[in-house]
């Protein structure tokens, strides 16, 4: 059984044009270290999964995808196993490896960072710890929020579920997934000077 513990969600928000959005510059390497200082040792304690998943969310929320997609990726080379185990509810088969979990994940950003970068799409995410039943793993309730320059907006939350194995995640389980509002589509974007519809397509189609 799973529960939210605090109703005050941890997160922050990327907006094209505000020069103040990056607060954790240059705090996250720290983090990174300190959530996983017993990577030596192939049973974690509690508190150590419970810092380990604080590092990890901190800098999720730290990295600037309209900036970059490759901090995205750069953690989760950090934070997860080699052997990960990743799965979903209504995914067929579930994705073994750290080089087919993070070329999925690459899919995924790679769209979301030029949505942002050019589109000037603001790109915000939240998350707040809930309880499980085991010791090795840890919950978190999660929001990824998508405003378009007209205001439309799309919200997709989701619950992941995460064990932990000598400082790495061993396997991750998204489920619980809701979406509320539509995609936002081209009339969504801020598309300056030469830049059209179509050749954000290209670039969405081809990563840089």
């Amino acid at each position: 059984m799973v529960k939210k513990l605090t109703p005050q969600a941890q997160g922050r928000r990327s907006d094209m044009g505000n020069e103040s959005r990056r607060s954790n510059d240059g705090k996250t390497n720290g983090s990174t270290t300190e959530g996983t200082k017993s990577m030596g040792n192939s049973r974690d304690s509690r508190p150590t999964i419970t810092a380990s998943e604080r590092a990890l969310n901190g800098a999720i929320l730290a990295a600037e995808i309209s900036e970059s997609y490759e901090e995205h990726l750069e953690i989760f080379d950090h934070f997860y196993a080699d052997d990960i185990h990743a799965t979903a509810d209504g995914l067929k088969e579930p994705v073994e490896g750290k080089a087919a979990v993070r070329a999925r994940l690459a899919g995924f950003l790679v769209p979301l960072h030029v949505f942002a970068e050019i589109g000037g799409v603001s790109v915000s995410i939240q998350w707040s710890p809930l309880t499980g039943d085991r010791p090795d793993e840890t919950h978190s309730a999660w929001t990824l929020e998508l405003r378009g320059v007209t205001g439309a907006s799309c919200r997709v939350t989701w619950c992941s579920r995460r064990r932990w194995r000598a400082g790495r995640v061993l396997s991750e389980h998204h489920y619980d997934h809701h979406q509320i509002g539509g995609p936002l589509t081209f009339s969504d974007l801020r598309l300056s000077g030469g830049e059209t519809a179509g050749n954000v397509s290209t670039r969405l189609a081809k990563p840089q």
